[in-house]
């Protein structure tokens, strides 16, 4: 194989591929616009189903017409016997006969007729059943493609906002960590106050019994004391 037709294959593979790709993609448009073909087809088959209903009623119609005239002729043909008229007698059956050859014509095309438009009914019938079954296909498809179309949408959402949720995760730690290393400073803060600070100073002397605090538990004792026996003094006085 030379190099031209192994590039004219690979195009034609290439051309066939795009094309089913397209066909895929549009599918369903594809589907519903043949349902749209077969429903126009259906509506020119019950025009046409019409022109042989049409066509019926004109045979029948014409046979009717023609049993009038054999009746007419019949009646004729008696005239021409009650008066002897052999030959005009003759000349009518002639007549009648050929319209009853014309009748029994018109009554095998409308028989013909009849049955056409019975399969043609059928057929249209059928034909109808199925273009409703694959309308309700089709409805089942749209729905399934907007679904299918929905899950791909929250799935690439759900990734999008996983990276999102993950990012805002990691900002949460990072001031979770920042809370606690504050807290961590201000308790660090405290405990060198207390070791170096004033309040060092002052919890040592406490602890000695020096200090407005040391003093703090006998001045209040001392006072609580005097007021009862303040009190005391002056309920024996009354």
């Amino acid at each position: 194989m030379s190099i031209f037709s192994k590039i004219l294959s690979a195009l034609k593979g290439s051309a066939r591929e795009i094309g089913e790709s397209v066909v895929d993609a549009n599918a369903t448009r594809i589907y519903e616009q043949e349902i749209h073909e077969s429903k126009a087809a259906l509506a020119r088959a019950k025009q046409d189903l019409t022109l042989v209903m049409a066509q019926e009623k004109a045979a029948q119609r014409e046979i009717e017409r023609l049993d009038k005239e054999i009746l007419r002729f019949e009646e004729h043909a008696f005239a021409a016997l009650d008066k002897a008229e052999e030959n005009l007698a003759g000349d009518v059956a002639t007549r009648i006969a050929e319209l009853e050859a014309e009748r029994d014509a018109q009554q095998r095309a409308q028989v013909d007729f009849a049955q056409h438009i019975a399969s043609l009914k059928d057929l249209i019938r059928q034909a109808e059943a199925r273009v409703r079954e694959h309308e309700r296909e089709l409805a089942v498809a749209k729905t399934t493609e907007s679904v299918y179309r929905a899950t791909e949408s929250i799935s690439q959402s759900m990734g999008s906002g996983a990276s999102k949720l993950g990012s805002a995760r990691e900002s949460l730690e990072r001031i979770k960590e920042r809370h606690t290393l504050m807290a961590d400073r201000m308790k660090a803060a405290e405990e060198l106050d207390a070791e170096f600070g004033n309040k060092a100073l002052e919890q040592k002397l406490a602890a000695a019994g020096i200090g407005a605090e040391a003093n703090r538990k006998e001045a209040v004792l001392a006072r609580l004391k005097a007021q009862r026996e303040a009190d005391r003094t002056t309920g024996h006085e009354q």
